[in-house]
This record gives C-alpha cells, sequence and structure tokens, in this order.
C-alpha cells in the first residue's frame, strides 16, 4: 500500500477543493456549496493533479447555465460534489454554532484546501486558527492562497503534522494551542486515509485534553463499507461493464492509488466507539440518506441536485461529538 509522500501535495485535496468549487456555482442558494472560495485556489498546475477527471474540465470552462447543467448529469462530478455539499454546510452551521458558543480556537485537522479562515474572517476574529496539514499539501495550500487571495489572516497558524508519525499534542503545543480553551475542531475528509491507530490516538487526545464542552466533527465510513471495498477492488473483474463505467471506475481507482480508504467506524456503533475517547455523540448524518438530501440537496423548484435520490444504506456519514 503506497502513501503519498510528506513533501508531495495531497492528489485528493485537490479533488475535494475541485468538487467544493464546481457545488458553488450552483445557482440555487438553497443548495449551493458555500465554499466561494475554492475555486480561486484551483488553477491550471493544480486542476492538473485531477488528471482527466471530468470536474477539472467542468471547471476549466466558464460558469454559464447550459454547460453547469450538463455537467450536473455526470455522475463523477455530481455524485463527489454534493457529497462535498452536505459536508460544508453540516460543518459550516457547526463552526457558527460554536464561535457562538464560546469556542476560541478552531483546529482544522488536514486542512487541505479548506477556506474557513478566509470565509469566515469576520466571525474568527475573536479566535485563534490552526490549519494542520502534512509539508506538501500544506506548501502548496499557503502558496495558492498568497496568489489567489492575498495574506492569510493574522490569527491563523499553519502547522506542518503527519498522523502516522508525530503526536497531534506536541505539534499544537508549538503553534501555541491552548489546552484550557474550548476548541471546534474539523476532521474533514481524513479519517478513512488513517491507520486505526492513528484515529484512535487523535481521538483519544482530544478527550482527554481538549477544554469540555470542545467539539469535534468528523466524516467516516464504517467499517463493512471498508472492507466492500477491499473485496471489490480485489475480487471484481471490470471488465464485463459498460465502457462508461469501466472509465469512471479506472480513473477512481487512479486517484485513490496513493491514498486508499483503510479505516471505518465499527457499524451502528457510533456512540460506544466514542465513548472509549471520553466523548459523546451528539449527531450523525448518513451523506446518502432522506435527511441529508431533504435538507442540503433538494433545490427550491423540488429538483435535486444531481437527480440522486436518498439511499438510506449506509455506509459514509459524518457527526458531531464533545467533550
Amino acid at each position: 500500500m503506497t502513501q503519498p509522500e510528506p513533501d508531495r501535495p495531497s492528489r485528493t485535496s485537490v479533488w475535494v477543493a475541485a468538487a467544493r468549487a464546481f457545488g458553488a456555482r450552483e445557482p440555487d442558494p438553497a443548495v449551493r456549496n458555500p465554499d466561494w472560495l475554492a475555486e480561486r485556489l484551483l488553477g491550471p498546475e493544480e486542476l492538473g493533479l485531477l488528471g482527466d477527471h471530468p470536474l477539472a474540465a467542468a471547471l476549466a470552462q466558464p460558469n454559464e447555465a447550459s454547460s453547469y447543467e450538463e455537467d450536473c448529469k455526470n455522475l463523477e462530478i455530481a455524485g463527489l460534489a454534493r457529497m462535498l455539499i452536505i459536508r460544508t454546510r453540516f460543518i459550516d452551521e457547526r463552526l457558527e454554532a460554536a464561535i457562538a458558543d464560546g469556542a476560541t480556537q478552531v483546529v482544522i485537522l488536514g486542512a487541505g484546501f479548506d477556506t474557513r479562515a478566509y470565509r469566515f474572517a469576520e466571525l474568527l476574529k475573536g479566535a485563534r486558527v490552526f490549519e494542520v496539514d502534512r509539508p506538501g499539501t500544506q506548501n502548496l495550500k499557503i502558496l495558492r492562497v498568497r496568489e489567489a487571495i492575498g495574506a492569510p489572516p493574522a490569527n491563523l497558524t499553519f502547522t506542518p503534522f503527519d498522523f502516522r508519525h508525530e503526536a497531534l499534542g506536541e505539534a499544537l503545543a508549538r503553534a501555541g494551542f491552548k489546552t484550557g480553551e474550548k476548541t471546534f475542531f474539523i476532521w474533514e475528509g481524513v479519517t478513512m486515509y488513517l491507520p486505526a491507530a492513528a484515529v484512535h490516538e487523535t481521538l483519544r487526545w482530544i478527550g482527554s485534553v481538549a477544554a469540555p464542552d470542545s467539539v469535534v466533527i468528523f466524516d467516516y465510513a464504517i467499517e463493512s463499507a471498508i472492507k466492500f471495498f477491499a473485496k471489490f477492488e480485489s475480487s471484481v473483474d471490470i471488465g464485463t461493464l459498460p465502457e462508461a463505467v469501466k472509465i469512471a471506475i479506472e480513473r477512481f481507482r487512479r486517484m485513490i492509488a496513493a491514498e486508499p480508504w483503510i479505516f471505518g467506524v465499527p457499524d451502528d456503533c457510533e456512540k460506544e466507539f466514542l465513548a472509549e475517547f471520553a466523548l459523546h455523540l451528539r449527531s450523525t448524518m448518513s451523506m446518502t440518506g432522506s435527511e441529508a438530501v431533504a435538507k442540503y440537496l433538494t433545490r427550491a423548484d423540488g429538483t435535486v441536485f444531481g437527480g440522486i435520490p436518498a439511499n438510506e444504506q449506509q455506509g459514509y456519514s459524518i457527526l458531531e461529538a464533545a467533550r
């Protein structure tokens, strides 16, 4: 199993930023991805990391209604973009609530091309923000921010860190993190890529060191989904599938080759899983379920983004937990 080198940018971080950028082109504000800055961070070199993925081609053309609607019919584009609409809006809502509830620190774990320090600059002006990520991805992010947005906010600290080889507490301590202050942790698009030990160590640190009433948000796969994908990868012969499906599957395999999904939370055991780390579950939402579709993906005219109906079979979800 290969992994991206620490000094090289994560390909999937660009992939999800592109999905946020595409969702931000949605004309209906009831569904639109609120990350209006994502597209600014994706220049030709960044989009080039996506190879022949149709998201790159979609973002390379002007944002016109006819081409946007046509691109929305492509499941490779719409399927990922809708997940990022749910994730972004779910986290944004809870970030605003956490600041209103007195959080004075925001820690973005595996930040990638996250733009919340910039989009919420006014809301966060009284808080410290820490963006934690591998050096390769973080260095590219810093470069693109300075080129496309400008100088980062004074309250933002970039914190280089590798979940596989370092202690989170030590990295944050060096950056000026204060354990006595209520903190909002964002761990978006990361847990599924890490060994179980790294996930457990991070949650254990949050549960034992973070100030009372601190909150952590993270998305996750369930164990049975991880096992299914592993079996699919090793046993499914795609040669008999329709050509368009074969192309999509091969493209997906190339995209995640260096960053496969390997960790899942035990099925239907979120509450018990979190309790091991002195955290309690506040809420969870399936990324494909009717709640997410109704709240985040249904346009004012009643149509659903991407035309994909709700599916109650859970495999990938997002949750909010508190210390």
